[in-house]
């Protein structure tokens, strides 16, 4: 039975995932923080859900913040499967609000999460799937990370970063049969943007006045966008997922954009990186890490 280990499956991306991979007979294991305190519902849920429908999901405490916690939970979940083949890195959190105004410790919790966490889980799991050979890491991106908006600095930056790593792994695990890919969603009704952080430094946002206000503006989109009747929720990210998931080992693209109203936005920008990838290899002599037998961006 293949496996798949989610983090952030207390709501959105990740819990909508962790139900659709148990119902298509993968063996889940749903991770989020706290799951006896904070997230005692989500966990509750996802286990009644699993109880019901006799379904192979297991919920699991794993705080991406804290290398221990996902030493442990990594370590449990190969134990109890024996084996570990897809991981969807999946948790993150957003920000919103005048650049100048947020302090270094807010870009750096930021970071914790939405890149050192994702540093942290592939630790983890990554010398498992160097010894079987085999492997499949999601990494869940956004527009944001191909496409800066005012008032998103600190989230545009983590996610730029995530691109990136997500980009070496894709070079550096090719030869161990491991796939590193991006999925970039647009925006989506989810939790995360009712819980985006705001600036904590008051008084640099009060400095800026009514120039400031655009950071009102971007956030009255998210709201708009989210609010509509029609606005469409986790549902439509998941079959992106399983899509990749059961994709041959190596002829998955790297970049999978979802949502319509961003793929002419990004399509131009990620056909053109992907088309540097071979290029970059060649030049710094590791031609053999780069595949271009095969398109690397994906639409939905």
């Amino acid at each position: 039975m293949t496996t798949v280990l989610i983090t952030g499956a207390s709501t959105g991306f990740g819990r909508h995932a962790a139900e659709a991979f148990a119902r298509r007979g993968y063996r889940v294991f749903a991770t989020m923080r706290d799951p006896r305190g904070r997230n005692d519902e989500a966990r509750r849920a996802l286990e009644q859900l699993a109880e019901a429908e006799h379904l192979p999901l297991e919920v699991l405490a794993l705080d991406v913040t804290d290398g221990a916690s996902v030493d442990d939970a990594v370590e449990h979940a190969i134990t109890r499967a024996g084996q570990l083949d897809v991981v969807i890195n999946n948790a993150g959190i957003a920000a919103l609000g005048v650049t100048e105004a947020f302090t270094p410790e807010q870009f750096e919790a930021i970071f914790d999460v939405n890149v050192y966490g994702v540093v942290r889980v592939n630790r983890a799991v990554l010398p498992h799937m160097r010894r079987q050979r085999s492997g499949l890491l999601i990494h869940v991106s956004s527009a944001a990370g191909r496409v800066t908006a005012p008032a998103l600095a600190a989230y545009c930056a983590s996610k730029y970063a995530l691109e990136a790593l997500a980009d070496a792994y894709r070079y550096e695990l090719r030869p161990f049969g491991i796939d590193s890919v991006l999925v970039e969603p647009g925006i989506y009704r989810t939790g995360i943007h009712d819980r985006m952080m705001p600036a904590a430094d008051a008084a640099r946002v009060a400095e800026y006045g009514i120039a400031g206000d655009y950071a009102d503006r971007v956030m009255a989109v998210f709201k708009a966008a989210t609010a509509a009747p029609d606005a469409p929720g986790s549902e439509e990210v998941t079959p992106v997922f399983l899509r990749l998931a059961e994709m041959p080992a190596g002829s998955r693209p790297f970049r999978t954009v979802v949502s319509a109203p961003m793929e002419p936005l990004l399509a131009g920008l990620n056909a053109t990186a992907d088309a540097l990838r071979p290029v970059v290899a060649q030049v710094f002599n590791v031609a053999e890490l780069a595949d271009a037998s095969h398109p690397e961006s994906a639409g939905r």
